[in-house]
C-alpha cells in the first residue's frame, strides 16, 4: 500500500492586510450576521460573495423549527447570485459568524453542503473561488475550494 500526503495552503492575515476588494467584501458578510433568523441556535452567520462584474450579493442563515428546512448562509448568497445573475462567474466569497457574545474571535469554516455548492461553482465556471474566513483575531485566505476539499465529486466524476 502506497501511501499519499495532501497539502493546501493557508493564508492566515489581519483585517488591514487585505485589499480594499477583500475588506469590503469581509465588512459585507459581518453587516449579513445581522440579517440571519438563528432563533434556535442563535448562531448568526454571513456571507457576502463577489461577482465577475463585481456586484456583491450577500446572504444570511435563516433556520426553521423543522431543522432540515432551514439554510446556511454561503449557500443563500450562492443560490441568489445564480439565480438572478447565472452568466457571472463568483469570484470570492467571505464568511463571518457570530453568537450571543458578539463577533467569532476563530473563524468559521463552511459545512460539507456549502463546500459541495462551492466546488460546483468553481467546476461551473472552471476557476478558482477565493474564501475568506473571518474572526476577529485574524482571516483564513483560501484561495480554492479544492483546498477545503480536495478529494472531491463533480460533474466529470460522473463521466
Amino acid at each position: 500500500m502506497k501511501e499519499l500526503n495532501i497539502e493546501i495552503k493557508l493564508h492566515q492575515c489581519q483585517i488591514d492586510e487585505l485589499t480594499p476588494a477583500d475588506k469590503e467584501l469581509v465588512e459585507k458578510a459581518i453587516e449579513a450576521t445581522s440579517n440571519s433568523y438563528a432563533p434556535y441556535s442563535h448562531f448568526n452567520v454571513g456571507a457576502a460573495l463577489r461577482l465577475d462584474d463585481g456586484r456583491v450579493v450577500i446572504g444570511a442563515n435563516q433556520e426553521n423549527a423543522a431543522f432540515p428546512c432551514g439554510l446556511c448562509a454561503e449557500r443563500t448568497a450562492i443560490f441568489a447570485a445564480q439565480a438572478q445573475c447565472p452568466d457571472q462567474p463568483i469570484t470570492a466569497i467571505a464568511i463571518a459568524a457570530m453568537n450571543q457574545n458578539g463577533l467569532l474571535a476563530a473563524p468559521i469554516s463552511p459545512c460539507g453542503q456549502c463546500r459541495q455548492v462551492m466546488l460546483e461553482i468553481e467546476d461551473r465556471y472552471k476557476r478558482p473561488l477565493r474564501i475568506l474566513l473571518y474572526g476577529t483575531a485574524s482571516i483564513i485566505v483560501v484561495d480554492s475550494t479544492n483546498d477545503l476539499m480536495p478529494l472531491s465529486f463533480v460533474d466529470a466524476n460522473m463521466r
